[in-house]
């Protein structure tokens, strides 16, 4: 072939044979009996007894006996016709229950056949002989199908030894195996094919039950990261706010200024978490307009924790924020992660702290890891109640699951001096394909 020859057309799909109009109402055809079999089985074996009984028996009773033997006069004999129709009736009744007892079926056809051959006679309906040996194939137990082909290949053997003079007996076998080898073939091949779309629709319903599963592990993945992102807005702001109010509430009597004070910061606050609500909510519902019409702003990070800080400080407690390294250079998600950590610690430090305690806040970046340390004095005299609770919540969870993210570890405890103690460490090298190093909380706020 040269450069010049034109390339071979693509293969229409028109061409494939399944494309093709009469291969497509032979499909339909073979489904309709399919499911008319499922219901009635045992419509198509009666349907195929009468069809043998018309095209192989239906001769034989007819035909005279000079128009029939012909050359075989000298071979088999002519049965009168009592016994030709009870030959007949013990060939092709058996085929009733040729798919739910094959072996069963094969073994009294092929016993009549050899009864037949001991008359000295042969007859058409001999055919089911044949029809036997493929319902076993195709519907019995494999390990007796080699005796069954045995059993068969003897019987035609002893057919072929009793035909004429005038027909070689090998080209008689060749012609006679060759029977039974189709037989034989035809049914392995739609064994084979069955069993493969059984495969096949198997494959199909277990990848719908996975493709099922993976959709309810997002869902549950999705809502466990929307309950995250809830908990870190919700909590630390109504936090805020609560305390605000408290000290507004207290201050109002006696510095009026104060009070007035508190409530623009509760206004600031509570509209700041409405504005984070709005953007993370918006991303969960189906949008009607453009997507130019959402409003979206970026997720927080390391440099709003000065903003972080001064809401908290409003609210009474000291917080002394320090930082080393670069941690502008950081990736957004690890930004991220470090300010819901941050927020999550100096939330718990003021509402298990109360207003009184001061707060030493330091995010460091070295050697490619950035560590947090949030350490509080605990609770001042004023300010002295119970003893927080130790008992794990969404807070904690969440900053484990955060941390986990990014090879991160977080410890938080009560403090040798007093106080509390929260400490993180996270790698900025997100997890990928590894399962990496799970983040460990010990103790809880």
């Amino acid at each position: 072939m040269s450069l010049d020859d034109p390339a071979p057309a693509p293969f229409a799909e028109a061409d494939l044979p399944w494309s093709h109009p009469l291969a497509g109402g032979l499909s339909r055809l073979g489904r309709r009996i399919k499911l008319g079999d499922r219901k009635h089985p045992w419509v198509l074996d009666t349907a195929l007894i009468v069809l043998v009984a018309v095209m192989f028996c239906v001769p034989d009773l007819v035909d005279d006996d000079d128009g029939r033997r012909r050359g075989f006069d000298n071979s088999f004999i002519h049965l009168p016709w009592p016994a030709t129709i009870a030959l007949q009736a013990g060939l092709i009744l058996p085929l009733l229950w040729r798919r739910r007892r094959p072996t069963l079926a094969f073994a009294v056809i092929a016993a009549v056949f050899f009864v037949q051959l001991g008359l000295g006679a042969w007859l058409r309906a001999d055919v089911a002989l044949l029809i036997s040996l493929y319902s076993l194939a195709l519907h019995g137990q494999l390990r007796r199908l080699p005796i069954a082909c045995a059993v068969t290949a003897c019987a035609l053997g002893l057919f072929a030894v009793r035909l004429p003079s005038q027909v070689p007996f090998l080209d008689a076998l060749f012609v006679l195996f060759s029977t039974i080898t189709a037989a034989v073939a035809l049914g392995l091949v739609v064994r084979i094919r069955r069993a493969q779309l059984a495969v096949l629709r198997d494959r199909a319903a277990r990848l719908e039950i996975e493709r099922d599963q993976r959709s309810k592990l997002a869902a549950a993945a999705e809502r466990t990261r929307v309950a995250r992102e809830m908990h870190d807005i919700i909590g630390h702001n109504l936090s805020v706010i609560i305390t605000l109010a408290d000290g507004g509430a207290y201050a109002t009597d006696l510095a009026p200024e104060r009070g007035k004070q508190a409530l623009l910061l509760i206004g600031d606050t509570g509209r700041q978490a409405l504005g984070e609500l709005r953007r993370m909510l918006g991303v969960l519902r189906v949008q009607t307009g453009t997507p130019d019409a959402l409003e979206l702003s970026p997720q927080p990070g390391i440099a709003d924790l000065d903003a972080l800080c001064a809401r908290i400080r409003a609210a009474g407690p000291q917080v002394v924020y320090r930082t080393g390294g670069d941690p502008s250079a950081l990736d957004r998600g690890v930004q991220l992660t470090v300010y819901r950590i941050v927020q999550e610690a100096l939330t718990n430090a003021l509402k298990h702290a109360g207003h009184d305690t001061r707060v030493d806040l330091t995010v460091n970046v070295e050697d490619a890891r950035v560590r947090i340390d949030c350490h509080d004095t605990g609770p001042g005299t004023a300010t002295a109640g119970p003893a927080p609770s130790h008992d794990e919540g969404h807070g904690l969870a969440g900053m484990r699951e955060r941390a986990a993210l990014y090879h991160g570890t977080v410890t938080a405890g009560p403090a040798p001096g007093g106080g509390w103690t929260v400490r993180a460490t996270l790698d900025p090298t997100p997890l990928t394909g590894t399962t990496g190093t799970t983040g460990t909380i010990e103790g809880a706020v």
